[in-house]
């Protein structure tokens, strides 16, 4: 049996209550979008700190410079004046060290170098002379003068006396007289002195005149080896590996000492020149070692070790980039380069990154 309510018919007539109003699509859409930039923003400073957490990690166990590429350059002259006489290379030739790269006209260096030699015999003979005395047949010969010289003076005593008895009875004259006197004198003067010579040559020469002649010889010598560098000097050799980047004299050009006939870029040694902040200052030392990249040659890895530490401080330069900013201070530092080739050149900048966790 079904029970039926009863309903009025006011209740019947009554209106049914209405459905809830729907939520306009604009504000649907904007909760969403706040929702996701939450979840985005959220995510990102995830990141974020993940990514801070890697670079602190990195930071701590690597450090990296930029810097550029020093290369010494030397300029090559003679030591010696000259007239050029030929030059053997050229800008951008590649020499080795003990090459010749040039040449002065060395005739007057050769005979310079003859006259010298001359002397220097001249100075040996004499100091031989000194040293080994008087010959015998000299000694003999002086001897032999000394007998010569006696018998003279015996004769000249006699006229002396004979013209001196005469003198006095007027049977000579008083010239004659005088000059038999002076006769004597003379000879007994005369036998005296190669007495005194005849002693010399057998007593030989005195230390002095040895020492004086050993001296003129050493001197001789000193200035024929003065004259041989000098001839050596005339030629110009490369002291290193290298390449040629400036001729700046010719053939038949006349050069004093000093003046520059050619720079010569040196292959070896090549550093790298960077800069360290204060911060990072600590973190370094001399030996220590990195690894040097160029822009040039990205997939190619340079070794090196830092060489110099400047002990003072300075402003960044110019034409260093740091991460830093540029009104720091930083101090400079030199990164020697193992084995360099050519694809390191002046002023090139490089990347330098050392390990600093004690790993290659």
């Amino acid at each position: 049996m079904l029970d039926y309510e009863h309903r009025s018919p006011e209740a019947e007539r009554a209106p049914s209550p209405a459905p809830p109003a729907a939520e306009p699509p604009r504000k649907v859409a904007l909760r969403r979008l706040a929702i996701a930039a939450i979840v985005l923003v959220v995510g990102l400073g995830g990141v974020y700190a993940w990514r801070r957490h890697e670079l602190a990690l990195r930071d701590a166990s690597q450090l990296v410079l930029l810097g550029n590429i020093d290369v010494r350059q030397v300029n090559l002259s003679f030591k010696v004046d000259g007239r050029i006489d030929s030059l053997a290379v050229d800008e951008g030739d590649a020499v080795t060290a003990g090459q010749v790269v040039a040449r002065l006209d060395r005739r007057y260096f050769e005979d310079d170098l003859r006259l010298m030699r001359a002397r220097r015999d001249g100075a040996a003979a004499n100091l031989a002379r000194a040293v080994h005395g008087s010959r015998p047949e000299e000694i003999e010969e002086a001897r032999a003068q000394v007998a010569q010289q006696q018998a003279t003076l015996e004769r000249a005593r006699q006229d002396y006396a004979r013209l001196e008895s005469l003198v006095g009875k007027g049977a000579v004259s008083r010239e004659n007289f005088d000059a038999a006197k002076a006769a004597l004198g003379e000879s007994e003067a005369r036998l005296t002195y190669l007495k005194e010579s005849l002693r010399l040559a057998e007593l030989g020469p005195r230390q002095e005149d040895i020492d004086a002649a050993r001296a003129e010889l050493a001197a001789q010598a000193a200035s024929l080896i003065e004259s041989e560098r000098r001839l050596a000097d005339s030629e110009l050799i490369a002291p290193s590996d290298g390449v040629i980047l400036t001729r700046a004299r010719e053939k038949g050009a006349i050069v004093g000492p000093g003046e520059t006939v050619f720079a010569l870029t040196l292959a070896s040694p090549v550093w790298a020149r960077t800069y360290v902040n204060e911060v990072d200052l600590g973190r370094i030392h001399p030996g220590l070692r990195g690894e040097v990249h160029t822009d040039s040659a990205p997939g190619k890895i340079y070794h090196g070790q830092i060489g110099f530490v400047s002990p003072t401080a300075e402003f960044t330069p110019k034409t260093v980039e740091t991460r830093e900013l540029r009104t720091d201070l930083v101090y400079r530092l030199r990164v020697v380069i193992d084995n360099p080739d050519q694809g390191l050149r002046q002023g090139m900048p490089v990347t330098i990154n050392f390990r600093l966790d004690g790993r290659p």
